[in-house]
Formats: structure tokens, sequence, C-alpha cells
């Protein structure tokens, strides 16, 4: 062998396959301090991945949502609630809130666009309901027109819904939630009963029949909200006086047209109604299903983006706890690392022994953040109506940070053994 490779020491495979083996009886010999310090960096991983899977699955489940109710559809209401702003007028209310609120006529006249395949104007509120001595308060109730079942997922487990006739006629008429129906009649069958609807105008209580009970399809939104009454918009208007300041009309575009098109004949129809002139700005708003969903995705990114930084400052935690532990390691070896030196190891290879330790702590530590986050989105997936499902991405992403903090925090404790004198690692007790 020439005096030039000896002075280059060995192949960079054979020096990390030394490394390594190096670093594992290192590793073995100090298990307690290695445990700590695997935790740190599996803790700030596990975070990492549960929090993709929990916004993976999240954002499954709006989507699916969306679809359910017509991807194409769109809405118009008296703002557009992305983006909500107050006014400098000294009242701290929103610029929007004197506009006029959207009616029932102007639903009707939309309802005969050559564009609109159906029109379906909606409104919530809250109200209590009464069956006998059960009374249930805080019930989501839904004025709406009688073809909502298309839109809303879920299925009718008993009865049926109300017919157009029934809506034009102002029937005293209502669909329960199951929850709500077993809640309020538990085993008892519902359908033909009549229930006591709360008029927070009256301060009364209005009786109606049940004629139907959905079963809505399981999803997160569905486990937040389960009493939950629908009612014709008819009925709830003139018998249970609520009132429509934040009505909708739900526009289902025909398959003919493009929904450019379709949005278009809408704001000309609304301006007209309102009798608008062609230098008035909109006393309306439209809102695409893509344009909510656009919102959704930027606020679930920039919640993940903060969730992702906190993780990343839990990681630089670990990071610090490998400076701290490789730094006590190099102490402990320097009169390893100078017989080493003494019978030829180069600095590059004291170098790679000590990276090597580091960031074989650091993936491991990575290892179990992903065993742990695995475990978290599948039990989320079990026992939870949200599809929980960790991505490719994340994945990629917590390996890439654990394998950068070892680096990194282990570059300081490395170059610090690589560049020990022989004789006075030696000479050190």
């Amino acid at each position: 062998m020439s005096e030039r490779t000896e002075r280059a020491g060995a192949s960079p495979l054979a020096a990390l396959t030394e490394g390594t083996a190096i670093a594992w009886d290192a590793v073995r010999a100090n298990k307690v301090r290695s445990m700590l310090t695997v935790l740190g960096v599996a803790v700030g991983v596990a975070v990492v991945m549960a929090i993709a899977a929990l916004i993976t699955g999240l954002r499954s489940t709006v989507m699916e949502a969306f679809e359910a109710a017509g991807p194409n559809n769109f809405v118009v209401t008296r703002f557009d609630f992305t983006a909500v702003r107050i006014a400098n007028d000294g009242t701290n209310r929103p610029p929007w809130w004197n506009r006029p609120e959207i009616e029932p006529a102007e639903m009707q006249r939309i309802a005969r666009l050559p564009s609109v395949d159906e029109a379906l104007y909606v409104f919530d509120f809250q109200t209590d309901l009464v069956f006998e001595d059960q009374r249930v308060e805080g019930v989501a109730g839904r004025g709406i027109d009688a073809g909502w079942p298309a839109y809303t997922p879920g299925e009718f487990i008993a009865g049926r819904n109300y017919t157009p006739a029934e809506l034009e006629q102002n029937r005293a008429v209502v669909v329960l939630s199951s929850a709500l129906a077993e809640e309020l009649f538990g085993q008892r069958d519902p359908i033909g009963k009549s229930v006591r609807v709360g008029n927070t105008f009256r301060g009364t209580l209005e009786p109606f029949t049940v004629i139907g009970v959905l079963e809505p399809e399981e999803n997160i939104f569905s486990t937040a909200f389960q009493n939950i009454a629908i009612f014709p918009w008819t009925s709830a208007i003139k018998r249970l006086r609520q009132n429509t300041f934040q009505a909708q009309i739900m526009i289902v575009p025909s398959d003919t047209v493009s929904i450019e098109r379709a949005q278009d004949e809408v704001v000309a129809a609304m301006r007209g109604i309102r009798g608008l002139r062609p230098t008035d700005e909109d006393n309306f708003a439209i809102m695409a299903s893509a344009q909510i969903l656009d919102m959704f995705n930027q606020l679930t990114g920039i919640f993940f983006l903060v969730i992702l930084l906190l993780a990343s400052a839990g990681l630089m935690v670990g990071g610090v706890g490998v400076i701290g532990i490789m730094l006590i390691s190099v102490t402990e070896r320097t009169r390893e690392i100078g017989i080493r030196k003494a019978v030829g190891a180069t600095r590059r290879e004291i170098l790679w022994q000590f990276l090597v330790e580091a960031s074989m702590l650091t993936a491991s530590g990575a290892a179990a953040g992903m065993a742990v986050g695995f475990g978290m989105a599948a039990a989320v997936a079990t026992w939870t109506p949200l599809p929980a499902e960790i991505p490719i991405w994340a994945v990629v992403a917590a390996l890439v940070m654990a394998v950068v903090t070892g680096m990194l925090f282990g570059l300081l404790p490395a170059v610090r053994a690589s560049r020990l004198e022989p004789v006075a690692a030696l000479r050190y007790e």
C-alpha cells in the first residue's frame, strides 16, 4: 500500500461500516442515555405524523361531503364569509350588515333560469323539541326545500321526506335525525307522532308531525351535530317565525352548461331583481364549493404549518440532547480516540464514527416516532369517523427531519473528536 493511500485511510464504505459497528457498541453500552435521546426525537416525529394523519383524514371527509352535495354547486348569500372584515365606521358591524336578506322570490326567479337545474332556499336556526315529558334543547334546525335529500349524505330509515305540495301548503311536518328520534322517542316508532317545536318569536311550542327519520352518513360532522330537525322552509317561517337573516339559495347548475355561465346568469338575475345599476356593486355574494374548499385547505395548511413548527421545536430540543450526549461520549472515549488515531485512523474516520452514532440515535427515534404515529392514526380511524391516514410525504418529512437533526447536532461533537491530537488523547485520564 502506498504512503498516499495510508494517509487517505479506508474507503468511504469501509469507514461507514466500521463507524456503524462502533456506534452500535457505544449505544448498547449506554442504554438509558441512548433511550432518553431517542425518546426526545420520537416525540417530535410522532407529533408530525399524527397531525398529518388527522389533517389528511379531515380533508378527505370534507372532500367527500362536497362531492355528495355536488362539487359544481354554488350558493347565493348575503356576503362572502371567506372575506369577512369589520367596518371602520364606529359600529363594529361588517359592511354587509345592511344588505337585504335573500328572499324566497329570488329563489323562485333563479329556479326558472335555463342554466339552473334546481334552486333550494335554505336557512339554519336553533330550536327545542318536546315529546311528552322528554325535552331536547339546542337542536340544529334547518328550513329547506323538498329537494334536499339529493344533496345530503344519508338515507331514510323510517318514513319519508315532505313533498313539494306540503312545502307549498306550509304543512307542520318535520324530518328528524336518527339520534334525535331515539332521544325523544326511545324505542318507539316516531312516525306519525306529534312533537312540539320551540317558537323563539312567540315563546310557545308549535305542534309538528314526524314524517321521516334520516340516518346521516357517518363522518366527523355527523358526530358533532347529531340532533337535527329538517322543516319545510315555509313552515319554519310562518309557523315558527324563524328569521331568514342568513338565508341562502343553493344552486344546482345544469349539466349542459359551464358553472361560470350559470354563475353569470344568476348574478344577472339577482342584479335585475334588486334593481342594481351597472355602476352599483353587488349587494349579495356568490360562493362556489371550490372556493369554500380552497379556504378550508388554506386554514388546514396554516394549522399544519404551525404544528410542524412546534414539532420542529421539539426536535430541536431532542437535537440539543444529541449534542449533550455526544459531547459526553467524546469526553468519555478520548483515550479510545487517541488509540485509534495512533494505529492509523484518519480524521475522516473519527468524524464518520460520531456522525453515524448521532444519526443512529435520531434514526431510531424517527422509527419509534413513526410506529407511534401509525398506531395513533390507526386508533383514530378505528374509533372515530375520521379516516385518518398518514400520507407518504409525512413519512419522508419525518425521516428527513430526523436524519438532518442527527447530522447537524452530531457535527460539533464529531468535529471535536476528529481534531483531538493522538498524544494528548492518550494522556487523558
